[in-house]
């Protein structure tokens, strides 16, 4: 093609302007208005958040229906809520209590810069061990009990926090260790001297906090700002 030619239809390409459609083709308006299907396009925003959120809940009853009911006896179910209130009812006080008293105890605790550590748990639970037998097992002592070992750990861990909060004030003289391995000879089971002292010791430790903590308790609980919802 000469070049004149080119030069020519490169100009009549430049002069050239694209038209606009007035309107939208038919077709694009009859998509944007064609019914939606099972009629969601024309529910308000809150139904369909319900209907999400009704999917969902159902959803998850369906992995996990322990959430709502607890069991299946003849094809009746037996509803979580029914549990809890029957478990409330019979056991829900002592539990209650008990959980404010370590609560209490464990804040006691923390303010007097008061801890123990695991290995002091460790090495109480194979005093008591020793105090069973020695054949005896951690997991015979658990079964007895009736606990898991966090269980007994917890429980090992509460009574050494109030033997240290009660007894840092306790004072156990010489003559009153002597006169305990003196009558209860046949129940220490440590077989050196300074281990008899020591157990001795721990023994008349472990007696005269008993006999304090009820009246601690009291004024503790006294002082504490305690809200039961619960009843």
């Amino acid at each position: 093609m000469p070049k004149k030619s080119i030069a020519k239809s490169r100009q009549a390409g430049r002069n050239k302007t694209i038209q606009l459609p007035q309107e939208l083709p038919e077709m694009q308006h009859e998509s944007s208005s064609s019914p939606c299907c099972c009629g969601v396009c024309g529910m308000s925003k809150t139904k369909k958040i319900a209907i999400l959120l009704g999917i969902v809940i159902l959803f998850l009853v369906a992995i996990n229906r322990g959430w709502i009911v607890s069991a299946i006896v003849n094809g009746k179910p037996l509803f979580r809520w029914t549990v809890n209130a029957t478990l409330m009812s019979r056991f829900g006080q002592q539990t209650l209590e008990n959980m404010i008293t370590e609560r209490l105890i464990a804040d006691e605790a923390k303010k007097a810069n008061v801890a123990v550590t695991q290995t002091e748990i460790d090495a109480k639970e194979q005093e008591i061990l020793k105090s069973f037998g020695e054949n005896v097992t951690l997991d015979e002592v658990l079964k007895y009990q009736g606990m898991t070992k966090a269980d007994f750990d917890e429980q090992i861990k509460l009574q050494m926090l109030l033997t240290k909060l009660i007894g840092k004030d306790i004072v156990i003289t010489d003559e009153e260790i002597a006169t305990y391995r003196a009558t209860n000879a046949a129940s220490l089971v440590a077989t050196e001297e300074a281990a008899l002292q020591t157990e001795a010791r721990e023994v008349l430790l472990t007696q005269k906090v008993g006999e304090k903590i009820q009246p601690w308790y009291t004024e503790l609980r006294n002082k504490a700002k305690i809200f039961k919802f619960a009843q």
